[in-house]
């Protein structure tokens, strides 16, 4: 481990009590100083155990705190890495993931999961105004930034909205592009709740099960009826979601 002497003396030189206060300082001051920037990759667990002669639950609630605080990103199996600034989106403004993440500089990546016709159910039928059962169309995508998982696209299209929707390449296009396109936007009404996520939804995001998500649940519609059903999830360790009414005062 890099510099492993010299932190090994600032923890002995550390009053932090307890022990796991003082593991977090070092980590955050090389952090903070530009030392580790992000994506580097920090000392693992075993590591700060062999080199700084600490227990291994003090290095664990080190690297997971200051994962739950969001300086970290611990992918399982792989390491513990340095967050990059988190990403924001609109909390009730119907954008494009795409654009909100080239306006950051940073590189867009989608990953189809699924793209098919199916049956609705119950709560897709109801909220798309079908009956149950009618066929609909069903996309599940992750958006990722700079190659990290930050959104998981749900999306249920009312078929008549969008009739060639299965026919698009959406690692090249959005859906809300490709929506907004087809089926301007008229109206839309979101629910936000924060979730536990699902074994697969874990999996997709490169989180662990223990890791807290996000979530809209996103209903849109045009002039001529309902478009789409959404369920957005979210790291919360990766994205925040913010809103904001009326400017600022001047005064």
């Amino acid at each position: 481990m890099k510099h492993s002497g010299e932190m090994k003396r600032e923890l002995a030189e550390n009053d932090a009590s307890p022990l796991y206060v003082g593991v977090k300082q070092m980590i955050l001051d090389r952090i903070h100083s530009g030392e580790w920037p992000p994506k580097h990759r920090v000392p693992s667990e075993n590591e700060l155990v062999t080199e700084l002669g600490v227990s291994k639950m003090t290095a664990n609630r080190a690297l997971r705190e200051l994962a739950n605080e969001g300086e970290l990103v611990r992918i399982q199996g792989v390491g513990s890495f340095v967050a990059e600034r988190k990403g924001a989106s609109a909390l009730f403004e119907v954008r494009n993931i795409a654009e909100e993440i080239a306006e950051r500089g940073h590189s867009h990546q989608a990953t189809v999961i699924v793209l098919a016709r199916e049956a609705a159910s119950p709560d897709v039928a109801d909220a798309l105004e079908l009956d149950i059962g009618s066929f609909v169309f069903h996309s599940l995508i992750v958006h990722s930034e700079n190659g990290v998982p930050v959104q998981i696209e749900d999306r249920h299209v009312h078929p008549e909205a969008a009739p060639d929707y299965l026919q698009q390449d959406f690692t090249v296009m959005t859906p809300n592009a490709y929506l907004s396109d087809v089926a301007p936007l008229s109206g839309s009404e979101h629910v936000v709740e924060a979730v536990m996520p699902q074994a697969w939804e874990c999996k997709l995001l490169t989180i662990l099960k223990t890791e807290p998500c996000l979530t809209i649940r996103r209903r849109t519609w045009s002039a001529r009826g309902v478009v789409s059903l959404a369920r957005l999830v979210y790291p919360g360790h990766r994205y925040r979601l913010e809103s904001q009414s009326g400017k600022p005062s001047d005064r």
